[in-house]
């Protein structure tokens, strides 16, 4: 199975935790439009960091459990 994310740190799920308490669904669209502005800046390392972001968002969000359960 593809790895659907990686969190290179806490402070990652903690900014995760903040952009979907103040936007809530829309954090998802949010931390894309801040990976997308590192990306045009070439910074990799922020731009990285944000789509890690972006994508741990996307599983939060989903409505059914993602990869193994226990």
């Amino acid at each position: 199975m593809e790895e659907l994310f990686y969190i290179a740190s806490r402070n990652s799920v903690e900014i995760a935790e903040a952009l979907f308490q103040q936007y809530g669904l829309h954090a998802i669209d949010e931390a894309a439009a801040r990976c997308r502005h590192y990306h045009d800046l070439g910074n990799a390392i922020r731009f990285c960091e944000w789509r890690q972001i972006e994508r741990f968002l996307m599983v939060l969000s989903q409505d059914v459990p993602v990869g193994t359960v226990h």
